[in-house]
């Protein structure tokens, strides 16, 4: 008990932790797109659609493809 106990009360702690308000003039730098996930959505897309398109088989992404680079 004491040491599930100790393990939520750290969890806790460190979800406080990382919570934290951000002042208006601060949110333009985390606006930034450096900060993205993926700073370019639209390239990504297209690379994955043309890997997708040029393999023979479909792995763990939705597309589908004859190998050959026709659609």
């Amino acid at each position: 008990m004491s040491e599930s106990y100790c393990l939520l009360l750290g969890a806790i702690i460190i979800a406080l932790v990382a919570c934290t308000p951000v002042q208006p003039w601060g949110r333009g730098n985390l606006a930034k797109p450096q900060m993205a996930l993926d700073p370019y959505p639209l390239q990504s897309a297209l690379r994955e659609h043309n890997y997708g398109s040029r393999e023979a088989a479909a792995g763990g992404n939705a597309a589908q493809g004859g190998g050959c680079g026709c659609y």
